[in-house]
């Protein structure tokens, strides 16, 4: 099982069985597509790319496009069981706003991004540099992401705007990490709920 496969195994598992799911910057549809078949879940997908609807469509994975800096005010509060925003926080110019969103329209908010604080990110900057790595593969001048956080950043965040986190981890090589994931972790996961 490749890293990207285990990844999305562990985020499956926090999805309950029969979940109405809303995937926010859902990609591909991958993990809607496999939740469906492997959780009996039911949603859809949201998406700008005409590349990644094409192929949730050719999934059979339902999707919307829909630019997530307009919000999600067409859809109902607590409409979902669960909302997954996977890797899409740090492309966002309003992150705090998009998490409330994501609360306010699931039962349940799951929530991925790289960790700015994994180790070698910090051997990276101490050393002058901006850091470069697998899950944060671009140089200072042609990133996507329009801003960095960390797995303690995203804690207070989450108390700030009254979020109970339910789970929490790191992924680092496909594998979970629960020992010190600032340190240790590239990418930081969180399930919470509005308490």
């Amino acid at each position: 099982m490749s890293s990207s496969e285990s990844v999305l195994k562990q985020i499956a598992a926090l999805v309950p069985a029969g979940s109405r799911v809303l995937d926010l910057g859902c990609g591909t549809g991958a993990l809607l597509d496999m939740l469906q078949k492997e959780k009996g879940c039911t949603g859809y997908g949201v998406e700008l790319d005409d590349a990644n609807l094409l192929a949730c469509a050719q999934r059979g994975v339902n999707v919307i496009q829909l630019n997530l800096e307009d919000g999600l005010s067409i859809f109902e509060d607590q409409s979902f069981d669960v909302v997954l925003q996977l890797e899409t926080l740090q492309h966002l110019r309003n992150t705090e706003l998009m998490l409330r969103e994501t609360a306010r329209v699931g039962r349940i908010g799951i929530v991925s991004f790289p960790n700015f604080a994994h180790w070698p990110n910090r051997l990276q900057v101490m050393l002058g540099r901006m850091p470069v790595t697998r899950v944060l593969p671009y140089e200072w001048y042609d990133t996507p992401n329009i801003r960095v956080g960390t797995y303690a950043d995203f804690e207070v965040l989450a108390r700030k705007n009254r979020l109970r986190v339910l789970d929490s981890f790191g992924i680092q090589d496909g594998q979970a990490v629960r020992t010190f994931p600032n340190l240790l972790a590239s990418m930081a996961v969180f399930k919470f709920d509005r308490g």
